[in-house]
């Protein structure tokens, strides 16, 4: 089998020379092919600035889309219509956890089926999607999942 790999880059431009509080966390961050950058920084626990994103953040935002779409290729796969997908996932970083460190992210996707699937298998699809999902098999980290799931209505036809 082949390998896969995946490249990004960042660059800064600034001076450490006046200490830890005056140098700046802005920098930018790239995936390529991609060629949108990102706009970066440090959490502002850290100096940084709260209107960009932050490694942390980044972190979290990568197991939520592999959850994602390991869900959807799961769900299509086992033949259930999914019409929506949100999640609201949230990682924690105790500070007197040493060395510091992202120690859970809880996944909280809200899903919305078509009228009449099937969902009696929905737990079970979500939880073959978290174990065949790439970042959360890369992470020492605990990921939890919350799901939960909803029913379209019917439509009325007239």
């Amino acid at each position: 089998m082949g390998e896969h790999s995946y490249r990004a880059t960042v660059a800064w431009e600034g001076s450490t020379g006046g200490g830890y509080t005056a140098y700046p966390r802005d920098h930018d961050g790239g995936v390529p092919p991609a060629t949108e950058p990102l706009a970066l920084s440090a959490d502002p626990h850290f100096r940084g600035d709260a209107t960009r994103a932050n490694p942390e953040q980044l972190l979290v935002l990568a197991a939520s889309s592999c959850q994602l779409l390991s869900f959807l290729h799961v769900a299509a796969s086992a033949k259930l219509d999914v019409l929506d997908y949100t999640d609201d996932a949230v990682g924690v970083m105790p500070e007197d956890v040493k060395p510091m460190r992202i120690t859970r992210i809880t996944l909280r996707p809200r899903v919305l089926v078509a009228a009449g699937s099937d969902v009696s298998r929905f737990d079970e699809l979500m939880h073959e999607a978290h174990e065949s999902c790439f970042i959360a098999n890369s992470l020492t980290t605990e990921v939890v999942l919350e799901p939960t799931v909803e029913t379209a209505p019917e439509e009325n036809v007239s």
